[in-house]
């Protein structure tokens, strides 16, 4: 069901900073027309540790609505208390998502044997498939391959979001895992390499902005079709870099705002990105044909 595109989705704000309903059922339609293979609302890219409980659950809402089955939906619940992880998803399940992706415990920094009773407790509690995520970049702590293979022999945990940047240690969870276990690339950069060691797609930020695009590289690369794959890889990669020019999701968001599909708000602590991080996005913008050039009006 997770493999493919996934777009780890963005939340729209409004210039009030309330939640953008109207924007965010846009945003959906936009993914769906393009051909995204799965839709994320509510994970970092989303800023949910930024949401209120209700305004958590109504994104999901909405993207379930939205969607009507034509994708399926990868609702975010993950954080460091496992009691409130169960109670988040549990809701989820009820407002109709099709699994649960679940960031590693953060701050806390859980040994191995930690993570597998916080995510063995989720799925026994919850029964959805479940994708872990591994990012140990802004959690503090990672899963260990020995662990991916543990939590693989539990029947509805069936893939990772495996954002450690380490393709050495994609390699090894891919030889310690069983075959249908899914293995996402967390990394937009890193997707082609991830699927060339078996690997399944990704959860992707850049497809936020370039959902056709990206779907199609994915899927390039997994029919085989390797040079077409990296020639759209190489156009795109610009992007996918800048991206992370500041934390996600400044500088996305702000690619978006560029290109008028959103209001350029985030929520505390994240701000706009800096002046010359912007004129840098919006130059890969330009580059790459999302946005039209801009030219000095000439003095007389």
């Amino acid at each position: 069901m997770f493999t493919g595109t996934g777009t780890a989705l963005v939340t729209p704000f409004r210039g009030d900073g309330l939640l953008d309903e109207s924007t965010l059922r846009m945003l959906v339609k936009r993914q769906i027309d393009a051909g995204v293979d799965f839709l994320v609302p509510c994970g970092t890219t989303g800023e949910s540790p930024t949401l209120t409980h209700q305004e958590h659950l109504r994104v999901v809402e909405i993207t379930v609505e939205v969607a009507k089955g034509r994708v399926p939906v990868l609702g975010g619940a993950g954080g460091y208390n496992t009691a409130e992880v169960i109670e988040l998803a549990r809701e989820l399940a009820e407002c109709g998502v099709d699994g649960i992706l679940s960031v590693t415990p953060y701050y806390n920094k859980p040994t191995q044997e930690g993570l597998y009773q916080h995510y063995r407790a989720i799925a026994n509690a919850v029964p959805l498939p479940i994708i872990l995520y591994s990012v140990q970049g802004r959690t503090g702590v990672n899963i260990e391959p020995a662990t991916v293979a543990r939590l693989a022999r539990i029947d509805n945990i069936v893939g990772i979001k495996e954002a450690s940047g380490n393709i050495s240690q994609m390699a090894a969870i891919l030889n310690l895992v069983p075959d249908e276990f899914i293995v996402l690339s967390g990394d937009d950069a890193i997707t082609l390499p991830l699927i060339a060691l078996g690997g399944r797609g990704l959860i992707s930020v850049v497809s936020n902005e370039i959902p056709a695009e990206m779907s199609r590289i994915v899927r390039l690369a997994r029919d085989n079709r390797w040079d077409e794959a990296r020639e759209l890889h190489r156009r795109f990669h610009p992007l996918m870099e800048i991206n992370f020019v500041e934390s996600n999701p400044i500088p996305v968001k702000a690619a978006m705002a560029e290109m008028r599909l959103l209001e350029a708000v985030w929520r505390l602590p994240m701000v706009p990105p800096k002046a010359e991080n912007l004129a840098r996005i919006r130059s890969v913008l330009e580059a790459v044909g999302l946005v039209e050039r801009t030219h000095a009006a000439c003095a007389d």
